[in-house]
């Protein structure tokens, strides 16, 4: 049974579940309203007024601070179950390969790459002279140490390493192989791996964060890898920024590193601020120099009013959705799925609730992808069509307008968490479904509750979003037959799992672009979800520190090295 990484999992469910902009009366809104509804270009907006930046913020003098949700104080990577705990981390691991703004891969730690000419062999050339934050050497032994942990039999975090391939990687996970055959150490800086299967996955899989291999494994014996714990809060990396202290419910430290390849980062503290309240307060007070905001409107309008605040508006590579429970005898079907994308005017409900800060999801990546086109239409609504499917599907209507079939009512449970989205979309759904001949029954209750319940499989439609796709193949993933994700539970193709193995089955990227836009035609004919719509993420750093630029890939970790506070009064 594979991972799921449910703490990334959750973070991203945050993305839907927003705070509701308008009322329900918004909601009855015709469809002829929300047409003028133009989608909010993304944009970058400097202050107006720097000067006008809180006195709290800058009497901190070369700090910076950033809010975060409490995280789960696992701060060594691979291990975490928790998004907020990535984000720490990203402080201070530095992966060997990074991406770019558009998802493409770049170097990190590793200053070049080779891939050889059967895509079966990886030869990372690590940077000159790199070190840990405590100043030690960083070398390919530290890189080899990595991999090799992750192949341990008892390593139960949420990177499947596996998925790479690396020759006799089984054999030590699952055998009795003391090492793995093919991790080559050439020198201190090079490092050669060899896999028996062409992913292209396997570039950035295998070329992620670094663990020091005489800190986090001194005393290391395969098959027992619980010491570790003893050191999540006490991390070693190679970032930006190196560990301080954490004090729970109030901030994490971090303090600049000497030892970084890129230079030591001009800002001497980086805080990451725990404390429970209210994010916008914290921004304009001063507290927080940096926050991300729902996407709208009024957001958009008061940040502007601040006058000291960068604003940066940008697409998220997170997609948000509504599930099939594929185990439902009704769902089964792939025209009544069909029919209940045609039906829902999805259009309707991002402009009511979102107001142009969210558009409609035609293909499972989003635009900032290369992967993404706009050739596959998707399901506009069209609510004849989805009566004609579901008439070839055997559901008449009934007395009642419900349609039926073998006596059974086409009545279907919907799980989501109440605001938010949700208070926008289930009265347009169930007038919309109502009308096609759909009963819509919904029931709202708090997110673990709604986990469960999806787990369960209790549901016949729930409302969730991805995390940051950082490849376009994780937003499809979970449509493979070999996954486990209760979010798509019970769906399977083989037609559908061919073309995402094909997906990543070169590391030629125009290559991989063909076989993901023919996925998406796939897709359309045995949909496995509702998609919903692509997410806005909206952001302001104070004009007091020059240097962040968030993108929907990577959030806020690419600026940390290039963080610089300035005199706003000059």
């Amino acid at each position: 049974m594979k991972r799921i990484n449910w703490g990334l999992f959750i973070l991203l469910i945050g993305l839907l579940i927003l705070t509701a902009c308008n009322s329900n009366d918004d909601a009855a809104s015709t469809t002829e309203d929300t047409e003028k509804v133009q989608i909010v270009e993304d944009t970058v907006l400097e202050a107006e007024q720097p000067e006008l930046a809180p006195q709290l913020s800058i009497n901190r003098g070369n700090t910076v601070v950033v809010g975060l949700q409490e995280p789960g104080g696992i701060f060594t990577p691979y291990f975490n179950t928790s998004g907020y705990d990535g984000n720490v981390q990203s402080v201070m691991f530095t992966p060997l390969i990074e991406v770019n703004e558009s998802g493409e891969p770049i170097p990190g730690l590793a200053e070049s790459w080779d891939i050889s000419d059967d895509e079966l062999t990886y030869t990372y050339h690590l940077r000159d002279d790199l070190k840990f934050d405590d100043g030690t050497p960083l070398t390919s032994e530290d890189v080899a140490f990595t991999i090799t942990l992750l192949h341990d039999p008892s390593y139960a975090g949420g990177t499947d390493i596996t998925k790479a391939n690396v020759v006799g990687g089984l054999d030590y996970k699952e055998g009795d192989a003391e090492e793995i055959a093919g991790i080559n150490i050439i020198d201190d800086q090079t490092i050669e791996i060899e896999t028996e299967e062409v992913n292209a996955q396997s570039l950035r899989l295998l070329g992620g964060q670094v663990l020091k291999k005489d800190y986090y494994g001194e005393g290391y014996e395969k098959g027992n890898i619980d010491y570790i714990r003893d050191l999540h809060l006490e991390p070693i990396g190679a970032g930006p920024f190196r560990f301080v202290e954490y004090k729970p419910g109030q901030e994490i430290r971090f303090e600049a590193n000497e030892h970084y390849y890129d230079g030591k980062p001009d800002v001497d503290t980086f805080i990451y601020k725990t404390t429970e309240g209210d994010s916008t307060q914290f921004f304009q007070t001063g507290e927080v120099d940096y926050s991300g905001f729902t996407a709208n409107a009024d957001n958009f309008e008061l940040l502007q009013t601040l006058g000291f605040a960068d604003i940066n508006l940008y697409t998220s590579t997170a997609y948000s959705y509504i599930t099939f429970n594929h185990d439902s005898p009704i769902l089964a079907d792939p025209k009544v799925r069909q029919a209940l994308n045609y039906g829902l005017d999805r259009e309707t409900i991002l402009n009511v609730y979102a107001q142009g800060y969210s558009e409609v999801a035609n293909v499972p990546v989003a635009p900032v992808s290369w992967a993404y086109t706009d050739e596959v239409e998707g399901f506009p609504y069209d609510p004849e069509k989805a009566k004609e499917l579901l008439e070839e599907a055997g559901w008449v209507e009934g007395s009642d307008g419900i349609r039926e079939k073998d006596g059974e009512k086409l009545s279907l449970y919907y799980f989501s968490s109440s605001g938010g989205l949700s208070d926008t979309l289930v009265p347009i759904a169930q007038e919309n479904y109502r009308e096609i001949g759909v009963e819509f029954q919904v029931e709202l209750m708090d997110f673990n509750a709604l986990l469960a319940r999806v787990e369960q499989g209790d549901h016949d439609l729930a409302s969730f979003s991805t995390t940051m796709q950082t490849d376009p193949y994780h937003g499809v993933e979970i449509f493979h037959s070999e996954n486990t994700s209760v979010t798509t539970q019970g769906y399977a193709s083989e037609e559908i799992d061919g073309l995402i193995e094909a997906s990543v089955a070169t590391n030629d990227i125009e290559e991989r672009k063909i076989a993901y836009h023919e996925l998406y035609q796939a897709l359309e004919n045995d949909p496995p979800l509702i998609l919903l719509g692509y997410n806005k993420v909206l952001s302001a750093s104070n004009s007091r520190v020059d240097g962040f630029t968030p993108n929907g890939f990577r959030g806020i970790t690419p600026s940390l090295p290039n963080l610089q506070v300035v005199d706003v009064n000059q």
